[in-house]
């Protein structure tokens, strides 16, 4: 006979893992290319300083202020921290 435990235990971890994924997907991966669009350019920044400026560095492609022309290697992050 299977006992409870046996059944909570692995049912837990999957999840966790299950929530560890969703809360850790690219911003990007969770909306249509439109809404992508409509939601980065519902925030604008002069540039990386002053993103990194106000605290808001790095933006993730899908986020509000993201544009491609501040994003230097085409990852989909922009402002990374300069090392």
């Amino acid at each position: 006979m299977m006992r409870i435990r046996d059944i909570i235990a692995p049912t837990l971890m999957l999840g966790i893992a299950g929530g560890y994924i969703w809360a850790n997907l690219p911003t990007a991966a969770l909306h249509s290319p439109e809404e992508n669009a409509r939601i980065e350019a519902s925030m604008t920044y002069g540039g990386c300083d002053e993103v990194r400026m106000l605290g808001k560095a790095p933006l993730h492609a899908g986020e509000p202020g993201y544009r491609s022309d501040m994003d230097g290697d085409g990852d989909g992050i922009a402002c990374e921290p300069i090392r």
